[in-house]
């Protein structure tokens, strides 16, 4: 999947489809311990693809973060 598809899902969708990929790498891998894939590349993929969607929710989750810090701070001065 590629960056800008992650990027257009809200972040319901994204924790869905996250969990998705989760189990089909899981699943790959277990494949993959008993009898050899076609294309071990897949794992790749998947992983990276993974990768790809925690970066989207941790960007998603700082860039609302500082918006909670200065709201604080101020009420701390």
């Amino acid at each position: 999947m590629k960056q800008e598809v992650i990027r257009e899902l809200s972040t319901a969708e994204l924790i869905e489809r996250l969990e998705e990929e989760r189990k089909q790498l899981d699943k790959l891998k277990l494949n993959h311990a008993v009898s050899p894939l076609e294309n071990p590349n897949k794992i790749k993929t998947y992983r990276r693809t993974i990768a790809r969607m925690l970066t989207e929710l941790h960007n998603r989750n700082t860039k609302d973060a500082p918006q909670a810090q200065s709201t604080t701070a101020t009420v701390n001065n």
